[in-house]
């Protein structure tokens, strides 16, 4: 992901305002830069760094700016950059680990123009959209909507239904997309290259649907998280191989890895389901209960198989708070 502050989209690749039904610098003006700081000994520090940077799009008049939650988890420090360079610090809010949305608070005046969530269930295949990171036209992509499906990240995550859109934005983390009359339709999350054999990858960005955000907007805002029982969490990093499912990885301290599981075990049940993809695997997971229910996993390791119970946890509770400053 690009962090410096003079490179610019290709202008053949910009949106140009002649092309769109609504007031394409307006619009822009909301989207903001965002960089954070985190602790050396925070939870996330090894695998996402302490220095974060990517965009922020602010939703609401009074402050509040929504981002992709990776940029701001254990954040101590954070500032928010308007278009014409005026800094305001950010407190961290929330981070929906379900959804992926994260919520930061400017701690002083803002003044853009708030831009209006639309419908990311109106937004189709083939549909005109702008990717836009902080920094005006020159760091907004013309894009389109290249597929929504379901997408399973290998930490845990899943959406049902996310949006692809193409060409990739080189800054995606927390960008805005905007739909063909002006609203926002999702936040940018992560860089993808899809491509078939003996054809050049296609460089995708995949893009969380506004449209899971308003049932918990609420409970983000005076919870810090959505008002229902949290997910059990393992800890673990999975990915498909020749059609199975293996663990990549293991967090330190984490229930997965306390249980007994180690890198290279197949995963083959999970409460006695098979598991066939990385979005069986979380859901059956996500069907034992609630987080601290106790999850039994079939592997096979070393030519044989093994029962082994793990015992899950809430994720949040392995990670540092954010502290008011």
């Amino acid at each position: 992901m690009s962090t410096s502050s003079d490179w610019e989209i290709p202008h053949q690749a910009q949106p140009k305002p002649e092309d769109w039904a609504f007031d394409l610098e307006r619009a822009l003006a909301s989207v903001l830069t965002l960089r954070a700081t985190v602790p050396a000994d925070a939870f996330t520090a090894g695998t996402l760094g302490t220095e974060r940077a990517g965009n922020g799009v602010l939703i609401r008049d009074d402050g509040i700016v929504l981002t992709i939650g990776y940029l701001i988890t254990e954040a101590d420090t954070i500032w928010l950059n308007t278009n014409d360079g005026r800094a305001v610090p950010g407190h961290a809010l929330s981070y929906d680990q379900e959804t992926g949305f994260g919520i930061v608070q400017a701690l002083g005046r803002v003044t853009v123009p708030a831009v209006p969530m639309g419908r990311s269930a109106l937004v189709k295949v083939g549909d005109r959209v702008i990717v836009a990171g902080g920094g005006g036209r020159q760091r907004a992509v013309a894009a389109k909507v290249a597929a929504k499906q379901e997408f399973a990240g290998y930490w845990e995550y899943l959406l049902d239904e996310a949006i692809f859109t193409s060409p990739a934005h080189p800054n995606w983390g927390g960008a805005a997309v905007l739909a063909a009359d002006g609203t926002l339709v999702g936040i940018g999350s992560l860089h993808l290259q899809q491509g078939k054999e003996n054809t050049p990858p296609d460089h995708l960005n995949m893009i969380v649907p506004i449209d899971l955000l308003p049932p918990i907007l609420d409970d983000l805002l005076t919870l810090g998280r959505p008002n229902h029982p949290p997910r059990p969490w393992l800890g673990l990093y999975a990915t498909e191989v020749e059609d199975k499912i293996m663990v990549a990885g293991l967090t330190n301290a984490g229930p997965a890895r306390r249980a007994g599981l180690k890198m290279g075990d197949v995963v083959l049940a999970v409460a006695g389901e098979e598991i066939a993809d990385l979005a069986s695997l979380y859901r059956q997971i996500w069907r034992c209960g609630a987080a601290g229910a106790r999850v039994p996993i079939l592997v096979y390791r070393d030519g044989r198989t093994l029962d082994i119970e793990v015992k899950s946890g809430d994720r949040a509770r392995f990670l540092k708070s954010p502290s008011l400053h």
